[in-house]
């Protein structure tokens, strides 16, 4: 190994056995695969130099390495490549300095690195880590890789701890399984987050993801992966490519996040408990692509959010009382197959069990700049019916009355409707009524139709309601028409009014 690590080759010590050289199967490794691991540090801290004409570096393959890896503080110069090993005892490398280190397809106890930087990528695929893994403040370089790791958690139910951690350009956490808390609390990564295809699983606590206050430069996939061979990474599978979707078993929260292209749940799948939450308090991002699985219990919140483009799928969100969007804006919405108005009308009443106007008055809003004038009526008219139900019996008795006659003013067609039926009739009634004349000999002559239509009709003066003169119950009747073609004409000319301005 130490000719090897001069050399910058592989130290192999593989069988050939498929089934004993895997590091994570039952088959124990003896001494003559094994290496200790304070000859390892002593190579990476301080080994021989390397020969002319090679780079030196830790290239090792097949091998146990016993005891404690600590290089705790150190400054680790050499390339390290460790593949299919396994490590007897834990890994510290807590505020170690590294170029780039590469642990691959490796078992291990437990991987502690807190604030431990490098200057390129820190891989950790298809390794499995059973006492979880710390990077609490950690700094890395460039790429971060997690594909397929298996974590279990540690005794403070964490599988992995990365607080802080701030990551140059991608983390990859594709096909990563973890069975604890996954803690990413105010964590920087460079480019993107994908979590496609993962398994996020913590049944002993609230929160299988926990990232509030996480800034992620470009997109958070939640996402699909395809099962190909090598694993699919990113875009749409090819046909006949077997998937696995994301899925969290526990709540996600990732509020007062900043995502500077999307958060994709594409086909994520959510299973929580009824006091868990799928989170996303203030977060901010262009794009929120909500087109998962619905859940079937947990709440999901997007109090305060702010987003450009809502894409979503009517069939993605929770039942009534199982979400909220108080406070959520939006400016966008492009629906994800069939989502009527009606059904975007449950989504609203549902997501506000206590009345709240500012859901309506945005949807309305948004539709109106879109040039659907009529939808947006039929949203503003849905507003009022649900801020009726929160009025005193004698305001909810008068606004069901206006609903009945006017539609609240929205739908000025009926109030039209009414103005024709009360004309018509009323013309007939006063048709027999007993009408002396005002003035004798001047002024038109008696005409029922036309003396009703100058009663309804405001501000216009057709002579005839002026000329004649009522008596008793005629002359309440005459009233009354004067107060609802009031009421009814000012509803016809503020409905055409919205007709042809848009507000």
């Amino acid at each position: 190994m130490w000719q090897a690590f001069r050399n910058g080759s592989v130290y192999d010590l593989r069988t050939g056995d498929r089934e004993t050289d895997d590091p994570h199967g039952g088959h124990p490794w003896g001494p003559e695969r094994s290496v200790r691991a304070r000859i390892v540090a002593w190579l990476l801290l301080d080994g021989p130099p390397a020969l002319d004409g090679r780079v030196s570096s830790l290239k090792l393959q097949g091998v146990q390495i016993t005891d404690v890896l600590d290089l705790a503080g150190g400054n680790v110069v050499p390339y390290v490549e460790i593949k299919g090993c396994r490590f007897e005892k834990e890994v510290l490398v807590p505020e170690a300095h590294f170029t780039t280190v590469r642990l691959v397809d490796c078992s291990v106890p437990r991987l502690e690195g807190a604030r431990v930087h490098t200057e390129g990528d820190l891989h950790l695929p298809r390794c499995r880590f059973h006492n979880g893994v710390r990077l609490t403040d950690a700094h890395i370089g460039t790429d971060l890789l997690l594909n397929q790791a298996v974590v279990f958690r540690d005794r403070r139910g964490k599988s992995i701890m990365a607080d802080g951690l701030s990551v140059g350009q991608d983390l990859q956490a594709e096909m990563l399984e973890t069975h604890g808390e996954l803690s990413l609390r105010g964590a920087t990564i460079g480019v993107s987050l994908s979590l496609r295809g993962s398994r996020l699983s913590n049944t002993h606590g609230r929160r299988a993801l926990n990232a509030p206050q996480m800034t992620v430069e470009r997109t958070l996939y939640l996402t699909p992966a395809g099962l190909a061979n090598p694993l699919q990474s990113g875009g749409t599978p090819a046909r006949g490519t077997r998937v696995q979707r994301f899925e969290a078993v526990g709540g996600i929260r990732l509020d007062d996040g900043r995502f500077g292209d999307a958060i994709d749940m594409e086909s994520a799948r959510f299973t929580m408990q009824n006091d868990q939450e799928v989170s996303l308090r203030r977060v901010q991002t262009p794009e929120l692509r909500f087109t998962g699985e619905r859940p079937q219990r947990g709440e999901v919140v997007l109090n305060g959010a702010k987003v450009v483009n809502l894409i979503d799928k009517s069939t993605s969100w929770p039942a009534a009382g199982q979400f909220r969007v108080s406070g959520f804006t939006y400016e966008n919405l492009i629906p994800v197959g069939s989502f009527p108005l009606h059904r975007r009308l449950a989504w609203l009443a549902d997501a506000t069990p206590e009345y709240s106007p500012e859901p309506y008055e945005q949807l309305a809003s948004i539709l109106r700049d879109s040039g659907e004038d009529a939808d947006a009526r039929e949203v503003l008219l849905a507003k009022q019916r649900h801020r009726r139900e929160t009025l005193p019996v004698a305001a909810k008795v008068w606004g069901y009355i206006q609903d009945w006659t006017v539609a609240y003013g929205y739908r000025p067609g009926r109030a039209a409707v009414w103005m024709a039926v009360l004309w018509a009739v009323s013309a007939i009634a006063f048709s027999h009524a007993d009408h002396p004349r005002l003035h004798q000999g001047e002024g038109p002559n008696w005409d029922p139709a036309l003396f009703t239509l100058d009663l309804l009709l405001p501000v216009i003066d057709l002579g005839q309601a002026g000329s004649w003169q009522l008596r008793g119950g005629w002359q309440w009747l005459a009233t009354v028409l004067i107060l609802l073609g009031w009421i009814l004409a000012t509803t016809v000319a503020a409905g055409a009014t919205r007709l042809l301005r848009r507000n």
